[in-house]
This record gives C-alpha cells, sequence and structure tokens, in this order.
C-alpha cells in the first residue's frame, strides 16, 4: 500500500524507539536499568480510580460533547483560576486524548504549507514532525546550556518572520526541566506582542512537578494582552501519574477552540468519557498526591545530580521542574572504550552505556541537543543509584587512545 507524501517528513519518536529497544532486550534476558521512561512511576490516585470505577457504575460510557463534559471543562476552568487567575468559559476550552493529541490538532487547524513555526531546542522530541506532518516548517533555534536552555529575546527576534505562526514554549520543559520565570516571560512578550500575527503554543504538562517557592508562570497570566494569542496546554498525565488515561486540554482562543472541536468530531469523536471523569476528580479532588510526588522527585533529582556530576567527563544543570536532566557528555566524544571504538557522538555514547553497562538513556541529538543525553528520574532511588554507579563505571573505561596505541 503506498503512503501518504507527508509520512516521509517525519520520523518514529527517538523516546519510543529506545523503550521498545529495552523491550527487546528484556526480553532476551537482559536486566537492564531504564532511565528512558517519560512517564510517573507512582500509581494514579485511589481517589481518582474510585472515581472512573463510579462512572462505570452509573453507566457513564457513551459518547460526551466533542469538547470534554461539562464537569470536566469546569474542573478544567477551576484550576486555572486556582493556579493563575485566569477566567476561561467553556468555548475557550478543549479536552483530547491527551495532550499530545490537542497540540497536534491545534497545528492541523491553523497551518499551511510553508507557515514557521519556532521552535527552541532542546525540544520534545515529537514538536518538529508534528509541524512537518501538518505542512509547516519547524524552525529551530537553539538554547545553550548557557542561557538556562532558554529562548531569549533576542534570539526570539531573530526567527520571526512574516511566515511566523506559532512560537512553542514547553515550561517546565522536557528533556531539560528548565522554566521561564515571570520575568522572562515578560520580556520575551514585549517581543510577540510586537508582531500580533504570532501565535504561542504554550506546552505546560509538568507545571505543576515543580521545585520552586513560587507556582509556575503562565505566559497567559503573565501578560493578559496576549490573551487572544496564547493557547495553553495541559493534561492529567504527568501530575497525576494518568499517561494511560488519556486526557489533555488545551485554552485558547475560541475560533481556534471550534476549529480543533471540528477536527476531533471527525478522528476521535470524543475523549473516553470514563477517563474524563477520573481526569475531573484529579483535577478537582485532593491534591496530598502531588504534594507527596513532588517531595519523592525533588530527592532523586537532587541526589542524581550530585552523582552525575562526580562523574568527570559529565556534568548536568539542575532543572527548575519536571523529572528530567539533560546531561552534558561532551567530554567523552573523541574518547575510546575498551574495545577501541571511537565516541564520535552523544548517540554513541548512549549505546556504550546500553552495551556496556545496560543502562538505557536517550541522546540528546533527538531532542536537538547534540552533546547531550537524557535521564529520567522518574524510578526508584535504588535503580538511579546504580545507574549513576554504572555510568561512572563505563566513564572510567574510556581514554584518550584507542587499545593499540596506549603505553605497554
Amino acid at each position: 500500500m503506498k503512503t501518504a507524501q507527508r509520512l516521509r517528513r517525519i520520523k518514529p519518536s527517538p523516546s519510543t524507539a529506545a523503550a521498545q529497544r529495552v523491550r527487546e532486550l528484556k526480553a532476551q534476558g537482559l536486566t537492564i536499568l531504564d532511565l528512558t521512561v517519560g512517564e510517573p512511576d507512582f500509581d494514579t490516585p485511589d481517589h481518582v480510580k474510585a472515581a472512573a470505577i463510579k462512572a462505570i457504575e452509573a453507566g457513564e460510557t457513551k459518547y460526551t460533547p466533542v469538547n470534554g463534559t461539562s464537569a470536566l471543562r469546569a474542573a478544567i476552568a477551576g484550576k486555572l483560576r486556582e493556579r493563575h487567575g485566569l477566567e476561561v468559559t467553556d468555548s475557550r476550552i478543549t479536552v483530547g486524548g491527551g495532550a499530545k493529541q490537542v497540540i497536534f490538532l491545534a497545528l492541523m487547524a491553523t497551518l499551511d504549507e510553508g507557515d514557521e513555526v519556532v521552535v527552541p531546542a532542546p525540544y520534545w522530541v515529537s514538536y518538529p514532525d508534528m509541524v512537518r506532518a501538518n505542512d509547516g516548517t519547524p524552525v529551530i533555534v537553539d538554547c545553550p546550556e548557557a542561557d538556562g536552555f532558554k529562548l531569549t529575546p533576542e534570539r526570539l527576534t531573530a526567527a520571526l518572520t512574516e511566515r511566523t505562526r506559532w512560537v512553542v514554549l514547553n515550561t517546565p520543559g522536557n528533556p531539560t526541566g528548565s522554566a521561564y520565570t515571570t520575568a522572562e516571560l515578560r520580556a520575551l512578550a514585549q517581543v510577540l506582542l510586537a508582531h500580533p500575527h504570532v501565535g504561542v503554543l504554550t506546552d505546560e504538562i509538568y507545571d505543576e512537578i515543580w521545585y520552586g517557592d513560587q507556582e509556575a508562570p503562565s505566559l497567559a497570566a503573565v501578560e493578559p494582552a496576549l490573551a487572544d494569542r496564547v493557547f495553553l496546554t495541559n493534561g492529567v498525565s504527568k501530575t497525576y501519574a494518568m499517561t494511560g488515561w488519556r486526557i489533555g486540554y488545551g485554552v485558547g482562543p475560541a475560533d481556534l477552540v471550534t476549529a480543533i472541536n471540528t477536527l476531533q468530531s471527525q478522528t476521535s469523536s470524543c475523549p473516553s468519557s470514563v477517563s474524563q471523569a477520573a481526569a475531573a476528580a484529579a483535577l478537582t479532588g485532593p491534591q496530598d498526591f502531588v504534594q507527596d510526588t513532588v517531595r519523592v522527585y525533588r530527592a532523586r533529582r537532587d541526589e542524581t545530580v550530585k552523582l552525575v556530576n562526580d562523574v568527570p567527563q559529565l556534568s548536568c544543570t539542575i532543572p527548575d521542574g519536571g523529572f528530567y536532566l539533560l546531561v552534558n557528555c561532551r567530554a567523552a566524544i573523541g574518547q575510546f572504550t575498551p574495545t577501541g571504538t571511537r565516541i564520535e557522538n552523544d548517540e554513541d555514547f548512549a549505546l556504550h552505556l546500553l552495551d556496556s553497562r545496560q543502562v538505557a538513556v536517550i541522546h540528546g541529538a533527538a531532542y536537538g541537543a547534540p552533546g547531550y543525553f537524557r535521564i529520567s528520574f522518574a524510578t526508584s532511588t535504588d535503580v538511579l543509584t546504580e545507574a549513576c554507579e554504572r555510568i561512572a563505571t563505563a566513564c572510567a573505561a574510556l581514554t584518550d587512545a584507542p587499545p593499540s596505541e596506549r603505553p605497554s
């Protein structure tokens, strides 16, 4: 069967491919320490599961409105009011099968051939390919570690053209965990206010896995003048350990939300009714789970950062949120393994960890960050500690010359 031309523009998700490789190796009987996982290792809270069971027993198993049940939309509006002081009406809320679907539909609804989307790098692996799949052109803007892996007003200004349709802001971000401060968002907003044809797609899926003293700021609240140009996306997957429930939402201009709802009506019809009941319970119920898990993530983050920074060839910046570290491995590139293989790039380094020490990570080039690799600390402290010890051992085995050229 001949496939569409658009499929040739995109590639499978590197994180999905890495997870599949780990499954294959485990099926061969190998014990792989997997640091690629992009989901919480906690179970969904009991009261959320109970709400789903109650919905099933009550017969809430039919189609819902395309843009979600009224109960879930009210819960989303309440969450945004509580966290950011935003007042949103039903006409500005859409609900989909995960934030990923909502983002994809937003791009589908707005991009024509040649339209540009500014994507700061490091980026979540799916952004560029979702843009390409919808006839757009991703404009990748390198945001170095020296700038906290964040887009600056100067770099944003240089990237904007008459064809720019969107700027993507993922904060806190995957794979870096970096988040924009209120002052940084205001500075970016000043640039955007001068370019009224540009929208901003904010991906805030990690906003409550946050290590700051104050709430993670949102551009929509920081600069109200951008209210009709910001499309805020979020969901319950990361905060409430509900990745498999597949509920995400978007909040933005009513005409964009209507377009997204039209597309969803012709694709999935509506999100799962049972999952929506669970999501409403998550957003409106007790929040102790969030606070408890963030404390655990923080302890894991701090210990893993220390262990990584103790390895001579490695370094990493402490993330503001999320459960990832983006580790700088440039000092290892150009070195040789005990078998004489030269580490040419971060992908070679990741393969060295997997082949020699059975530790799975994702190479940084997948995120537009060559010279780095990503660690997920959404796993037990024991696994993290052992994995870091194995990584240190793998790095200690590297040398500046191949075996044949070393002094005897």
